[in-house]
Parts: structure tokens; C-alpha cells; sequence
């Protein structure tokens, strides 16, 4: 089985085999066209739904590239409330994400993916090789080892960053 690594053996996941539905765990690198062929073929079953989700690593989080938001009541010039019905939300952390990417010709190791929740993306933390870690937003297909470098004379390649001029 190419991409298919195991059966997931849980309450719900038997519950769910009375019904004719499956759960698996499969390469983080496949596709769900690439899934729903390798079922279709090892299982003799047609396909009719398919859901999927990544997890996300659970990783140490690095302090310096976070920081506080201050959640507050909306209130106008006068201090009135203006608001109400706004809350102050959940508590997190801002992580600090390098948008510039300006660490020119540098190789960085993607380390963890985690959820950033602030904005509705997965982000990625990247060692670079001069010591410094920074926060990139996710690019698709990229895993757990791989190395990206941004300048003007890298290859072109999922995770790497260009300039305009040279792409």
C-alpha cells in the first residue's frame, strides 16, 4: 500500500466500520485524489466522500518571536462602550511572522507546524543556519525536515522565496 500507513483502531473509528466507513492514516505528503485512488484499489470499494485533516505538530513554543494582543471593549473618544456586543475573545499569543523573508541565501529547517489562531493558517518554524528562528506562514506540500532558502538565485520550489525580478 503506497500511501496508506495503517487502520486507526478507536471507539468512534469502529462505530463508524458498521457503516461501511473507513479511517486510516496516511503520508502527510498525498493528495486526496492519491488517497481516494489507493482505496478504491486495495479495498474494491467506490469512493463517495472522503474527509481528511492534518494535525498539527505539538511544539515548544519560542518566546522571543511572540508576543501579547490587548483585547479590549471598543470605546469611543468619550469612553462609552460603542461595542457591546464585541467580546474580549480567548487568550492567546501573537507569533511574530516574517513576511519579508530577508534572511538572504540562508538554508532554514522547517522544525514544527503548528496553528497559529490568529489568522485562519498554519504556520511553520524555521531554523535558520545562522541560529535565528523565525515564523513563516505554511506553504502546501512542505513537512517536517524540509529546507527552504529565499534570495535571488535559488531554485524554484515550494517554501523558497524569489523576487519578482527573478522568477
Amino acid at each position: 500500500m503506497n500511501g496508506i500507513k495503517y487502520a486507526v483502531f478507536t471507539d468512534k473509528s469502529i462505530g463508524l466500520l458498521g457503516k461501511n466507513q473507513y479511517t486510516s492514516n496516511v503520508e502527510s505528503g498525498s493528495t486526496r485524489t492519491e488517497i481516494k485512488h489507493w482505496v478504491e484499489l486495495f479495498f474494491g470499494v467506490k469512493v463517495i466522500a472522503m474527509n481528511s485533516h492534518r494535525l498539527p505538530v505539538k511544539g515548544r513554543k519560542v518566546r522571543p518571536i511572540m508576543g501579547h494582543t490587548m483585547h479590549y471593549r471598543r470605546r469611543n473618544a468619550r469612553g462609552i462602550i460603542t461595542a457591546g456586543h464585541r467580546g474580549g475573545g480567548h487568550k492567546r499569543l501573537y507569533r511574530k511572522i516574517d513576511f519579508l523573508r530577508n534572511e538572504k541565501d540562508i538554508y532554514g529547517r522547517i522544525v514544527t507546524i503548528e496553528y497559529d489562531p490568529n489568522r485562519n493558517a498554519y504556520i511553520c518554524l524555521i531554523h535558520y543556519g545562522d541560529g535565528e528562528k523565525k515564523y513563516i506562514l505554511h506553504p502546501r506540500g512542505a513537512i517536517i525536515g524540509d529546507t527552504i532558502v529565499s534570495g535571488t538565485e535559488v531554485p524554484i520550489k515550494m517554501g523558497n522565496a524569489l523576487p519578482l525580478s527573478a522568477v
